[in-house]
């Protein structure tokens, strides 16, 4: 749980849209079309969505002639220096250095809207102005987003995306006075009508056009079946969800995406839908496969607090790969127990790969932490790392934590005083004993540095020892976990940080695998060196460290499959449900529906193959009779140091009595072990020959190996004007494979997939028939 968690007129469409476009050739704004969709992305029936205005012809996001990967920093909406602390605006952003801005948070109001309060002059995103700093008068709103527009102008190339939810407001928002208002958010949201998250949706529409923005980026924590997740003050509606919640949020995702979809068509310009996503194996154990992927321009791990003093195990906040050593884990017995082959989940590599297993390296982005945390009374690891920090009376344990909700877990001693400068708390104010610290403050630690600000923050050294600077900070560095940390050895205190070295590996491991890129929370928790001061403050190393990483890296991958995909679609579906609630989700035995959707008979015999994360062990079995077996490992055993592959390759047969008719489904019951994302890239062979399905949403004529490795020019398309209508009619009787286009209706329609005797313009939301227009 992150910083972020516990804090608190329509302008011209024409100016704003041109805020975002992308350098691009003269028709490139105004294409639309299939060749620029990323492979795996959803698309809104009926709607030709402007993709090339995004992607290009690869289906890679344009970022500009100087990033190859993405670079997202949140931007966070209470740094305004109203209560003392420094302000970060939009003009102390290092524009050249990112390529997305997250703006968080706003949220979902009572009247279940997008929205960021009152409009005022307190209001920060809207109202808010600051001695000295020129906002753009020729826009109809002040505060941070006219800041952020104004900034846009000068960088048009950095989109911007409206970040709604986070810690304090996935389950109600905060009124003006700092109170919050435990509406329910979207726990409740997701529960009501269709209509209710549809006009959700349009607000998020309205929102964005009005404000500038690229996209929407939704950051709900959690939608998780576990027991006792996300902010102990959403419990009350969480807890009694818990097995809808992940129905809901499918509805909230896919409602969003086709809303989006729409307002992109009219537009002429790709508006992205993005997510903040766990990384933690456990709260994704209640996250059934993570259904959502599809509807997702791309997603940003929180690949950071997966250790804190929620407990009392201490380790790294935001380790890059697993050591085998894990005392959370091995506690649970995870590295003895021989179903699990010794795999480690609390670290960057294992959700990277969780995340692989149903989507392409490039639609994925790895979060890192620009702050602390850490514990005090530490006993026993090694230089505390992987020792222990109960809180000693445990019937004082902070909301949500260990005795609190009836744990056997100890809760943490978490670190106080200077040793928290960033002050977490609870709903009610009382502060959370956390360890949590921008990096600046702990390179103060760490150089035994006292500074000016101390303060501001809240804390009196004169009179409280616990603020004041005792003991040395020693700086330690695991190269097998990629984690630094600093120890204090008269104090007993462990904080976990990052720094360049760390940074410089994550950047290098971002690199080297072909991922989409990096996204940082937050941007104000960087630092630089103060000569004038002798102190460090608020500043761009870490950010520069990442930029240098990146920075000329290969096109990220752009093809979910590791291997040639085939060139042929079937109109089929493969579906995953029947999971168990939380905790009782071991093993874990959902349903894999497989459902023929097309008008011509699946025969008896066929082979049916699919790839799941190496998140999981290659041990998956089926309960069916299928012969479902695991046929290649891209990886066995402990995880140490990283997994070597992304995919266990899975394969089955239909058995010969047992053909699917056209509208038919067959199940097979599945049983694994760790959580895996949808099992993806199908491939069923029959007659012959084989094919792709409908419900990977693979891109038309892709089949062929992912590039990653090579260095490849990134170009733009170009899109003409639609011809005139010269296709022959539809006939029932003939086949028809992806990119034959027909007349049918006074339209011209677009075949995805291979086909026969779908009718176009009647084949719903799985249709093959994309529509072109009037003839």
């Amino acid at each position: 749980m992150s910083r972020r968690k516990l804090l608190p007129l329509l302008a011209s469409l024409a100016a704003v849209a041109g805020l975002a476009v992308a350098v691009l050739s003269p028709n490139t704004a105004a294409a639309a079309g299939e060749e620029c969709r990323p492979d795996g992305l959803y698309q809104t029936p009926g709607v030709a969505v402007p993709y090339c205005s995004v992607y290009d012809a690869e289906g890679r996001e344009l970022m500009g002639p100087d990033h190859s990967r993405r670079v997202i920093g949140y931007f966070s909406s209470w740094r305004t220096g109203r209560n003392g602390t420094p302000a970060y605006l939009a003009s102390d952003i290092p524009w050249t250095k990112v390529t997305h801005l997250n703006y968080a948070f706003a949220h979902v109001n009572a009247q279940n809207q997008v929205s960021v309060g009152p409009d005022g002059p307190d209001n920060p995103a809207t109202g808010m102005t600051w001695p000295g700093v020129e906002l753009d008068p020729a826009l109809p709103y002040k505060g941070h987003f006219n800041l952020l527009n104004k900034h846009k102008k000068q960088h048009p190339n950095v989109k911007t995306l409206i970040s709604v939810g986070g810690w304090a407001e996935t389950g109600g928002f905060l009124n003006p006075d700092g109170t919050r208002n435990a509406s329910g958010g979207f726990y409740k949201l997701g529960a009501q009508p269709q209509a209710t998250v549809d006009a959700f949706a349009d607000s998020a529409v309205a929102f964005i056009r009005k404000y500038g923005f690229n996209g929407v980026d939704i950051d709900y924590e959690y939608a998780t079946s576990n027991n006792h997740a996300g902010n102990p003050d959403d419990f009350w509606i969480s807890n009694a969800n818990r097995g809808t919640l992940w129905a809901g949020y499918e509805k909230i995702m896919k409602s969003l995406r086709e809303k989006l979809d729409r307002a992109s068509a009219q537009d002429g310009r790709h508006y992205l839908l993005t997510a903040a996503v766990p990384a933690s194996g456990w709260l994704l154990r209640g996250q059934e496969a993570y259904q959502v992927t599809r509807y997702l321009d791309y997603l940003n791990i929180m690949s950071y607090d997966l250790h804190g003093s929620w407990n009392h195990f201490v380790g790294p906040n935001a380790a890059l790969y697993d050591d085998g050593k894990d005392g959370e884990l091995a506690a649970g017995g995870v590295y003895t127990a021989p179903q699990y082959e010794g795999m480690g989940y609390l670290n960057t590599d294992w959700s990277y790969h969780y995340y692989r297993g149903a989507m392409q390296a490039g639609r994925i982005n790895i979060g890192v932490p620009f702050y602390t945390r850490g514990w005090q009374g530490v006993t026993g690891g090694a230089n505390g790392l992987w020792g222990r920090a109960a809180l000693p009376d445990q019937t004082k344990c902070p909301p949500g934590t260990g005795s609190a909700v009836g744990s056997t877990t100890p809760c943490g001693n978490g670190a106080v005083g200077i040793d928290n400068l960033w002050h977490d708390s609870t709903a009610g104010g009382a502060e959370v004993p956390s360890g949590v610290n921008p990096m600046w403050h702990a390179k103060n630690l760490e150089n035994g540095i006292t500074p000016d600000y101390l303060a501001q923050h809240g804390l009196d050294p004169a009179n409280d020892p616990t603020d004041r600077l005792t003991g040395a900070y020693r700086r330690s560095y695991d190269s097998t976990l990629t984690a630094p940390w600093l120890w204090n050895a008269d104090k007993k205190v462990f904080l976990s940080t990052e720094d360049e070295q760390s940074i410089a590996a994550k950047a290098k491991y971002v690199a080297d695998k072909g991922i989409g890129g990096i996204m940082i929370w937050e941007l104000a928790g960087d630092y630089r060196f103060d000569a004038a001061k002798g102190q460090y403050t608020v500043g761009d190393t870490l950010l520069t460290k990442i930029d240098e990483g990146l920075r000329g890296a290969a096109p990220y991958g752009n093809r979910k499959a590791a291997g040639v995909a085939p060139a042929d679609v079937l109109n089929v579906s493969a579906t995953v449900s029947g999971f168990a609630l939380g905790d009782n989700n071991y093993p874990i035995t959902p349903k894999l529906r497989i459902t023929n959707n097309s008008t011509t008979t699946v025969p008896g015999g066929t082979k049916v193959e699919f790839d799941h994360g190496t998140s999981a062990p290659g041990s998956m079995a089926d309960q069916s009779g299928f012969g479902l077996r695991v046929t290649a490992k891209g990886h066995s055993g402990p995880n140490v140091g990283g997994l070597k592959g992304d995919f266990q390759h899975v394969e089955l047969t239909l058995p010969a009595w047992q053909p699917l008719a056209p509208g038919a489904s067959v199940e097979v019951a599945l049983s694994y072990q760790l959580p895996i994302a949808s099992p993806s890239n199908f491939k069923l062979t029959f007659g012959g020959k084989s094919y792709a399905i409908a419900s990977d949403h693979p891109r038309a004529g892709t089949g062929g190996p992912d590039p990653t490795s090579t260095t490849t020019t990134t170009t733009t398309t170009t899109t003409s004007q639609q011809p005139s209508c010269t296709a022959p009619a539809w006939d029932r009787a003939k086949v028809y494979n992806g990119g034959n286009e027909v007349s049918h209706g006074g339209k011209r329609w677009q075949a995805k997939w291979w086909t026969q005797g779908d009718e176009p313009g009647a084949t719903g939301e799985w249709g093959v028939w994309r529509d072109l227009g009037a003839c």
